[in-house]
């Protein structure tokens, strides 16, 4: 990925190849200093070569954008939770497709992040724990989530059982299966439902992709649902740090990522009402 040149300059044949580079030595230094082998890890100090072309991390979406992308899918029984989980959350994609119903606490309005899904070539789709220790996380939920997560439970007890839907029953006496999955896969046609097979990760995201295209978000993806999230928490004025913990990732890439990001074409004035303010108070008689 590098060679020297007649005046002895260090030449990258390309920005990928040095980017892959800062990763690799980033997380061995970062693993020396967790360790005490070293003061401090150099690499913070360099930054990554911005890929070709690189001007956004996609589009944030407005709050009521949002909520016309999200209720599009209710049409979609199998769509629509994990879309509206994945939009009040901010997860990635292979954590959420990840959660166990364990994983959830109805009377805390949490959800804990423990594991990722792993496509991999030898065995295909499998569970591992997040690759850094921001990943292990609990995020607080709001009530319309928690209800969506609820009703989704009891949709999954009532299947278990053989319960119909209407039935006057005690579900709490149902028990699903430790390592049940909050959105497995769907069954195919003539299959046994499998509470504890893994949706295919590439399908989700091209399905969630079609959906979000007919419902006139062009170009929109799955993984710009968690951009969102962040963007609208950032703009609300909730601490980098404390955004940044609820999403499991560094502040720092938070913010480089968070000014990169497209918003709509519309006015924002919120800078200039508290500089109006400021100068008032400053200026005024």
């Amino acid at each position: 990925a590098e060679m020297i040149d007649g005046g002895g300059h260090l030449l990258l044949h390309g920005v990928a190849e040095f980017n892959h580079v800062h990763r690799c030595f980033n997380s061995c230094l970062s693993t020396a200093e967790r360790k005490g082998m070293l003061a401090s890890n150099p690499m913070t100090r360099i930054e990554q070569l911005p890929s070709a072309g690189e001007s956004d991390h996609g589009l944030a979406l407005d709050e009521s954008d949002l909520k016309a992308l999200v209720n599009g899918f209710k049409p979609s029984p199998t769509m629509y939770v994990p879309v509206a989980v994945d939009a009040s959350t901010g997860v990635r994609r292979n954590e959420l497709l990840a959660f166990r119903w364990i994983d959830f606490d109805a009377d805390k309005k949490t959800l804990r992040v423990e594991r990722a899904l792993e496509v991999t070539k030898k065995f295909g789709v499998r569970f591992k724990p997040p690759k850094t220790w921001r990943g292990l996380r609990t995020i607080a939920l709001d009530d319309g989530t928690v209800g969506l997560l609820l009703a989704e439970r009891q949709k999954h007890q009532r299947l278990l059982a053989g319960i119909p839907d209407g039935a006057d029953v005690d579900l709490s006496l149902v028990r699903l299966p430790e390592d049940a999955l909050i959105f497995p896969a769907t069954p195919l046609p003539g299959k046994d439902f499998d509470f504890t097979k893994p949706r295919d990760p590439s399908g989700f995201s091209k399905t969630f992709r079609r959906g979000a295209d007919a419902l006139g978000f062009d170009g929109f993806e799955l993984h710009h649902l968690r951009g969102t999230h962040s963007t609208l928490l950032l703009d609300k004025g909730v601490p980098v740090h404390r955004v940044a913990e609820r999403i499991g990732d560094d502040p720092a890439v938070l913010l480089r990522n968070y000014a990169k990001r497209k918003r709509k074409q519309t006015a924002d004035t919120s800078v200039a009402t508290v500089i109006n303010a400021i100068s008032a108070g400053i200026l005024g008689s």
